[in-house]
């Protein structure tokens, strides 16, 4: 009964986890709200996940502020060139598709290239802020270095970013409506934070590739 209650218990662990998981889930889609600040939530979800993926002690939201207010400049101009370009991709792939003529077609897989490439630089440009210094054509360079370098890492993160979509789409299909309806609740109280951790699980494997071993929090980080 005593190891039961002991704090370093398995149990009572993982409900400390999760709790973190929730609150650090709350701060995001909060900061988030204002489309403007996204980018700047987002790198502070990473910032705060990347501790978690190591077990580095941490206040979850007095290190969340920090790394949202010491990125907040380059992450919010990071933030609207994404914005801009999923926007200027999205226009140019329903024209695309909406034309019979080979051109059209042509034009339409160039543009599905492109889009992936995005989503490639989408998945890796906020840790990579979360993690090291850098101006920020150096991150989307690195962004996209690394996402190529590191294909199978690349893939099985693709495959974690997309797995709520997936599953949603499954229980829809097989009718499980009350499963489904527990599953969104799930994902609107933790889903972004608990993603973000199992990704970042990943991210701190690439990273100390390009971290010298004496540096701890940001480093200096060159083109990948």
């Amino acid at each position: 009964m005593n190891r039961f209650f002991n704090m370093d218990n398995k149990f009572f662990v993982f409900m400390g986890r999760v709790a973190d998981l929730i609150l650090l889930n709350i701060l995001c889609i909060l900061c988030c709200i204002p489309i403007i600040t996204a980018g700047a939530s987002i790198t502070s979800l990473y910032y705060v996940t990347l501790k978690m993926a190591r077990d580095e002690e941490s206040y979850i939201i007095r290190s969340f502020f920090h790394a949202f207010k010491q990125n907040f400049k380059q992450a919010t101009i990071i933030n609207i060139i994404m914005l801009l370009t999923a926007g200027v991709l999205f226009v140019d792939l329903r024209i695309a598709r909406a034309g019979d003529s080979v051109m059209y077609k042509g034009l339409f897989t160039l543009f599905i290239a492109v889009a992936f490439i995005y989503a490639l630089i989408l998945l890796y440009i906020y840790p990579i802020l979360a993690k090291f210094y850098n101006s920020i054509k150096n991150t989307f360079v690195n962004a996209f270095l690394m996402s190529v370098r590191h294909l199978p890492q690349t893939a099985l993160m693709l495959l974690i970013s997309a797995s709520p979509v997936l599953l949603f789409l499954l229980m829809s299909y097989t009718g499980a409506a009350q499963v489904l309806s527990i599953l969104i609740m799930l994902f609107v109280l933790m889903g972004f934070a608990t993603l973000a951790y199992w990704k970042s699980k990943l991210f701190v494997k690439i990273f100390d590739n390009y971290i010298p071993k004496d540096e701890s929090e940001k480093s200096e980080l060159e083109e990948a």
